[in-house]
């Protein structure tokens, strides 16, 4: 049995974004939690077993499984037929730059993202994480020829990438390639289907 923990308009929707995606929903049962919230509303939930109180957590047959990049991963290996339709296969080389992107979302990105929310300057910070600059950068080279960071179609590593651009202090950057991609990310049907989600159940809760 796989459970999944969430909480609506958290960081857990990318990975019922995933499963919209991959069209599993009906082979995961989905449970609502309350948060604490970055702005200190909500409450740590009782019934969130997560040990610290977060989300997303999915568990498998008692099994618990942290950290959005570890959970994509393991939903595509329990279901490698859907995954097929949405990412490249594993053991090409495509699979291996779409993981990098995940991993260079949570590992570099979405500190950067941080670092700037909190305004925190720091040499140490540039050496482990470059800058912003130099992350847009990347991405924008990435972006200059195609729709998607691995070409035509929307991947788990776009949905990783672009969900930190609504929390960067002054708005997105004003480079065309990104923004149009952050369009393109936000009209995707699974993005969509996902947001519409959280507001039903946002508001089932209020």
């Amino acid at each position: 049995m796989l459970t999944l923990y969430h909480a609506p308009f958290s960081r857990s929707t990318r990975i019922v974004q995933l499963i919209e995606l991959m069209g599993i929903s009906d082979r995961i049962d989905l449970r609502i939690v309350q948060i604490v919230r970055s702005d200190g509303s909500g409450v740590r939930d009782a019934i969130n077993p997560h040990p610290e109180g977060k989300v997303p957590l999915l568990v498998h047959d008692g099994v618990s499984i942290r950290e959005t990049s570890a959970i994509m991963e393991h939903l595509m290996a329990v279901f490698p037929e859907e995954a097929a339709r949405v990412a490249p296969r594993p053991g090409t080389p495509e699979h291996g730059a779409m993981l990098a992107w995940m991993a260079w979302s949570g590992a570099v990105l979405e500190p950067l993202v941080l670092l700037k929310i909190a305004a925190v300057e720091h040499p140490l910070m540039h050496s482990t994480f470059r800058d912003m600059d130099q992350a847009l950068a990347l991405l924008e080279k990435a972006l200059m020829d195609r729709r998607f960071l691995m070409g035509a179609h929307l991947t788990p590593a776009d949905i990783l990438a672009s969900s930190s651009f609504p929390y960067l202090p002054g708005g997105t950057p004003e480079h065309p390639a990104i923004t149009d991609w952050l369009a393109r990310c936000e009209a995707e049907p699974s993005s969509r289907a996902a947001a519409a989600f959280d507001a039903k159940k946002a508001k089932s809760a209020a």
